[in-house]
Order: C-alpha cells, then structure tokens, then sequence
C-alpha cells in the first residue's frame, strides 16, 4: 500500500513584524538649562568668595594662596588645587578677578564617564554637541562639557567670545605694525 501526500506546490507569503523593544529615553522630559555652578563655585564669582569656599568645602585641598597664580598674558588669574575622592584636580580662570572657567577632573577610580554623562541628560537633556572626545551642553551664556578621559568644564561664554575677540584684534593689530615695519625698509 503507497500513500501519498498531496502538498501544494505554490505556499503564501507571510510577513513578520517584530516591534523593537521599548527603549525609554534617559534624556529629561523637561530639561534645566545648563548649568553655571558646581557646589558653592559658580561663574562669575570673585576671587575672595572663590577662596573662601574652596577651603570650606571638604572637596577640595585648597591651600590658600599658595595655589593661586597670576597669568600676565591677559592679566589673568589661575588657581588651581588637588580635590579628595571624587575631584582629582581643578582649576579655575578668572579674568578681572571673576571666575569665567572651571574645570575638573574627576578620579576614574571611582567615578565612570557613562555615570556623569547620564546624570547630566537626566538632567539637563540631549547635548547639543556629542563627539568620542566629548559631550556639549550650551546656551547663549554657559557652556558645560564632559570631556574624555573624564573632565568636566563649565565655560561663561560671554566673557569666553569677549576674550577670543579681543584675541583676534590683537593679531590684526600685530599684523599690521609688522607690516608697517616692514615697509620702512
């Protein structure tokens, strides 16, 4: 006795879809904008008030004045101090005695650049720049960056683009007495 199967020789087409799974975006909602301050430091501080809060602060190892240098190319004044725990070191930019730059390296030994960088798009949302060397939260004023290996930069970007236009016309200037110069010969 032989059997057989009779199978059609033409099968349907049938499409599959599989939805993605949900990814829930860590970005904020509602994002703040970015930030100016860190801690009790802030942009546009004085130095004084810059001084009084890096030794107050259990952060930092602040000595005093001993870490504070003047800069005599834009009579600028840098200080700079170790920090305990979390901050390796960091520095600070002021230029007529407020602060327009801080920038801290953190201690990749306890903390990671996937935690900062979360946290900050938790809070303050997408950056609007994002590179392998770094991360860029901005507004017409501030400029936060996270920064590979793993540094943190806060930026008053008034006195920033002030600073760099007055770069600018300093080397037009110089531009021109080399060229006067060289037309005396």
């Amino acid at each position: 006795m032989i059997f057989m199967l009779f199978v059609p020789i033409f099968a349907q087409e049938i499409e599959y879809f599989i939805p993605e799974p949900q990814r829930p975006s860590l970005a904020a909602e509602f994002p703040e904008e970015a930030p100016r301050q860190f801690r009790g430091l802030f942009l546009g501080m004085d130095l004084d008030s810059l001084k009084e809060n890096l030794v107050n602060d259990s952060l930092f190892t602040f000595r005093g004045d001993r870490d504070v240098s003047w800069l005599p190319i834009r009579e600028e004044t840098l200080v700079e101090t170790t920090g305990l725990s979390y901050i390796s070191r960091a520095y600070f930019q002021l230029v007529e005695e407020e602060v327009y730059l801080m920038s801290f390296t953190l201690n990749p030994r306890l903390m990671d650049h996937y935690s900062v960088f979360t946290s900050f798009l938790r809070r303050y949302g997408e950056p609007l720049y994002i590179s392998p060397s770094e991360s860029v939260w901005e507004n017409e004023n501030t400029r936060v960056s996270i920064e590979r290996p793993l540094t943190i930069k806060y930026i008053d970007m008034t006195v920033f683009n002030r600073l760099v236009e007055e770069s600018r016309t300093n080397v037009r200037r110089d531009m021109l007495e080399r060229e006067e110069f060289l037309g005396e010969f």
